[in-house]
């Protein structure tokens, strides 16, 4: 099983010779050409997998200065549902390994369909997340939590504390100790960030801003998974490196 390069990436082979220490993270990626992809792209106003600013949406309720605010943050991280959280590598192990270990997790998948995303808040934020559960993606996800495990270095004692900042079940303290992420397992739960936090009055805005737009867009039909996504941060948003297809 081969991966899917994105051409406008940096060779892998480029990655020592970096002054940063890059950050990796395996995501669902809808097709670059789908209507799912464009509209989240344009949401965040990044293409994560050109690495280039997207045509922005045509707002009524926002200014363009505001809305690159309220998007800044899912901005960095490129339009994605996490599989596995932003890692970076541990002492010893290579960019080239954790590509062809994706690829092996990739080869021994079958692709399947699940029901389609819906505009919803999740807390202070506006995401996209599944109209029903889906077993097979909770399935995804675990396997990809524990596969690609091996190459996460051990969070720095800044990162956890970070982490812990956040309100967390005592479950979720043992997730983030073990996985060096606390909403793994029985606590993942699909979604695409388009939006940071937000009060009421303004969430309630954006969420009518973009329910119009997604509504256009023609994004809502059927989620097909087929592949995953490896993504690299340096020193910028993550950029969308390879895409590997499941099956041989």
């Amino acid at each position: 099983m081969t991966a899917q390069p994105n051409p406008a990436a940096p060779p892998a082979e480029a990655a020592a010779a970096r002054p940063a220490t890059p950050r990796y993270a395996l995501y669902f990626a809808p097709p670059a050409q789908s209507p799912l992809w464009r509209f989240g792209s344009a949401v965040l106003g990044y293409d994560a997998e050109a690495g280039t600013p997207s045509a922005p949406l045509a707002l009524r309720r926002f200014d363009a200065a505001r809305w690159s605010e309220i998007t800044a943050e899912p901005r960095r991280y490129g339009f994605h549902a996490t599989l596995k959280a932003p890692f970076r590598l541990a002492p010893g192990r290579r960019e080239a390994e954790l590509t062809a270990a994706c690829a092996r997790f990739a080869g021994n998948r079958a692709g399947f369909a699940c029901p389609g995303v819906t505009l919803a808040s999740i807390g202070r934020f506006l995401a996209l997340r599944l109209a029903a559960p889906s077993a097979a993606l909770d399935r995804l996800a675990a396997g990809a939590v524990a596969a690609l495990d091996e190459f996460r270095a051990p969070m720095t004692e800044a990162e956890r504390e970070k982490r812990l900042r956040a309100p967390l079940t005592p479950r979720q303290r043992e997730y983030l100790d073990r996985w060096g992420y606390p909403y793994v397992l029985d606590d993942f739960r699909f979604h695409m960030t388009l939006t940071g936090p937000l009060e009421d009055e303004e969430r309630a805005l954006a969420e009518a801003e973009l329910a119009e737009h997604f509504a256009a867009s023609g994004g809502d039909g059927p989620l097909i998974v087929r592949e995953i996504a490896l993504y690299r941060q340096e020193t910028g948003p993550f950029r969308l490196i390879a895409r590997f297809p499941f099956g041989s």
